[in-house]
C-alpha cells in the first residue's frame, strides 16, 4: 500500500532524543491505592479550587526533600557515580500547539518545596498558556532539536551524566499524568531517576498513584515506604496549605488542570 512519507518535526526529534536516553535506563514501578479524603474534602472548600496537579506536585516535593534518595542521580562522567542534589527540580509535561501538531514540551521548577501552591499553579499555568517561543525552556530545546543528531545526541549526554548540569537542564524528577483525560499511563519513559504519575481521582478522593524508579539509584522497598508517606503529606502538610488558601485571600489559578501529557 502506498503512503506517504513525513518529516519529522523538531518536537518530535526532540520526543525521540529523549526516549533514546530513557530507554536504557532500568526503571521499576511501585504503586499504591491511595485515599485523600482530607486533601479532598480541603480541595472543595475552596471557592477556586487548586488543580490535583499542583497538589501533587507540591506533595511529592516535600517528600523529596526528606527523602535524600530523591534528589540523587546515576551520572556517568567522569565515572559512574550518584549525585545528590541539595533542592529538588521539577519537570513538567505539557501538551502544546505548535506548528500546527499538538507537541509535548517540558518545563522546569526550581526548589518547588519552597514555593507556595499559588507560585506553583501560576507557574503551570503560564507555561501551559503563554506561547510556546516566548517560553525559554521550549525555545531553547525546539533549537536543540534542530541541531545535527550527533550534536544532540552528544549535548544531552554530557547534560545528563555531569552532576551540576544535570538538574539545571533536565530536573531531578518528573510529572507526566493523563487523568484529567480519564486515562492513566502505566509505563512512562524518562531519564530520570523518577518519575510519577496518578489515575482518575475519585469522588471520594481515592487514587492510583504510581513511582516508576532507576534501580540503580534506590530499591524498591525505599519507594514502598515513600508512597505511604507521600500519602500522609499530600493528607497533611498538603491539605493544611490547601485549608489555608480561602484564610490568605490567595486563589490559586484552577486552570492548571491534572492532564499533562
Amino acid at each position: 500500500m502506498r503512503g506517504r512519507a513525513l518529516k519529522l518535526s523538531a518536537a518530535r526529534r526532540l520526543v525521540g532524543d529523549l526516549m533514546r536516553f530513557s530507554i536504557g535506563v532500568p526503571r521499576v514501578t511501585v504503586q499504591r491505592q491511595m485515599n485523600l479524603g482530607p486533601l479532598q474534602k480541603a480541595r472543595l472548600a475552596q471557592p477556586s479550587r487548586p488543580s490535583w496537579t499542583v497538589l501533587f506536585l507540591k506533595g511529592y516535593a516535600l517528600l523529596s526533600k526528606e527523602t535524600p534518595e530523591f534528589r540523587r542521580a546515576y551520572v556517568k562522567f567522569p565515572r559512574p557515580q550518584l549525585y545528590e542534589y541539595p533542592g529538588s527540580v521539577a519537570s513538567v509535561a505539557h501538551e502544546r500547539e505548535h506548528g500546527g501538531e499538538r507537541v509535548v514540551l517540558l518545563s522546569t521548577i526550581k526548589t518547588p518545596e519552597q514555593r507556595s501552591i499559588a507560585e506553583l499553579g501560576a507557574m503551570i499555568q503560564s507555561a501551559r498558556s503563554r506561547p510556546v517561543l516566548e517560553i525559554k525552556q521550549f525555545r531553547r530545546a525546539l533549537k536543540l532539536a534542530r541541531a545535527p543528531a550527533p550534536i544532540r545526541w552528544l549535548l544531552m549526554w554530557l547534560g545528563l551524566n555531569i552532576g551540576r548540569q544535570r538538574a539545571r537542564h533536565f530536573g531531578t524528577f518528573q510529572l507526566s499524568v493523563y487523568s484529567g483525560l480519564g486515562a492513566e499511563s502505566l509505563n512512562p519513559l524518562t531519564p530520570l531517576t523518577t518519575i510519577f504519575n496518578y489515575g482518575p481521582i475519585s469522588e471520594d478522593g481515592v487514587v492510583t498513584v504510581r513511582i516508576h524508579y532507576d534501580h540503580r539509584v534506590m530499591d524498591g522497598a525505599n519507594v514502598a515506604r515513600a508512597l505511604e508517606r507521600f500519602e500522609k503529606i499530600l493528607n497533611g502538610e498538603v491539605a493544611d496549605e490547601v485549608a489555608g488558601l480561602s484564610e490568605s485571600g490567595t486563589a490559586p489559578n484552577a486552570a492548571a488542570s491534572g492532564s499533562a501529557a
